[in-house]
């Protein structure tokens, strides 16, 4: 009786298949831990709430440096809406378009570089996606009704 003295090199289908499903095993919890999709839609919240602080701000700097009221705000950009307390992403719409608030032409360049645009919105619709109002208490408030996993994103001052 002669036996077969070769000596086979290499991995078995039945290895191979293991470290493949093990490979897809751990590819899947890391796709599921990381959830790029929410980590996406945070960080569009994250710009839409670093926005609505920039154009507030602007705001505020101007009524306060140029001694005027948000009224004489609103007699050079449009009409600004009065806030409805039952929906706070209620307002008229910054941005070019009829019926915007254009801010842009007492702002830019003096208190702010550009008026920010949302995330989603794309670059060449008139409107930013951003709202403002001035409460019944005379605060102004801008919010991003454009918002995702239902975060609030308003800011008044």
């Amino acid at each position: 009786m002669v036996r077969d003295q070769r000596k086979y090199q290499g991995f078995s289908l039945i290895e191979i298949l293991v470290v493949v499903a093990l490979i897809i095993i751990l590819a899947t919890i890391t796709l599921v831990a990381i959830n790029p999709g929410k980590n996406f839609r945070d960080t569009r919240n994250a710009q839409r709430s670093a926005d609505v602080t920039q154009i507030l701000n602007a705001v505020t700097q101007y009524t306060s440096e140029e001694g005027n009221s948000v009224a004489g705000l609103s007699a050079l950009a449009g009409t600004i809406a009065t806030c409805d307390s039952a929906n706070a992403y209620a307002g008229t719409e910054i941005g070019t378009g009829t019926g915007m608030v254009n801010l842009s032409t007492v702002l830019v360049d003096e208190f702010i570089v550009a008026i920010p645009r949302d995330p989603s919105r794309a670059a060449s619709a008139e409107g930013t996606g951003y709202n403002i109002c001035v409460t019944t208490g005379g605060r102004v408030q801008v919010s991003a009704p454009l918002r995702e996993n239902n975060k609030e994103i308003v800011v008044k001052r």
